[in-house]
């Protein structure tokens, strides 16, 4: 949850002309702003990262860690549509072969083909160079349903089935 003392929520609804009476859903926006500003992830140990109406997503590093040294990426292609959980991709390893699942609904905009020439990227740098793909998302409250970053730890402690 990110500190009111950052800005002043009442400070944010002025500057940004906000009616008085709305500053009672504040809540509701710093619950959006919290949410927007980190890594949400799925049972399949993808990840995304919203920024505005685009998600960023990849792998996260227990992934690539359980991958091995990634050999061959193959992304979605731009302008595909996508729901959530659909299978969109491979990645291959030296060690095994893993189907990408989008984590969000919507249309892919962009696809990483720096990880397509160099797939170890994704092993080097799975939270940065490393992302796969970005998609412009249909429906944003599937973010919520998606683990934090401290569910996604919990998550990886608890369970042996991975």
């Amino acid at each position: 949850m990110l500190p009111q003392v950052l800005f002043g929520v009442s400070n944010v609804f002025k500057r940004c002309g906000i009616p008085r009476q709305m500053e009672k859903n504040k809540r509701l926006i710093h619950s959006t702003v919290s949410w927007l500003t980190q890594r949400r992830y799925t049972d399949k140990h993808e990840w995304v990262l919203v920024d505005g109406k685009v998600g960023t997503i990849g792998i996260s590093e227990y992934a690539q860690e359980a991958l091995g040294d990634v050999v061959y990426a193959q992304l979605p292609e731009v302008n595909v549509s996508l729901k959530q959980k659909d299978e969109c991709g491979a990645l291959e390893s030296v060690k095994a072969a893993s189907e990408l699942f989008t984590p969000v609904s919507g249309k892919v905009i962009a696809k990483n083909k720096q990880v397509e020439e160099l797939p170890s990227l994704i092993n080097t740098s799975c939270y940065e160079k490393g992302w796969l793909f970005k998609i412009e998302l249909s429906n944003e409250s599937e973010i919520e349903k998606l683990m934090t970053e401290d569910q996604y730890k919990n998550f990886l402690k608890t369970n042996d089935d991975h």
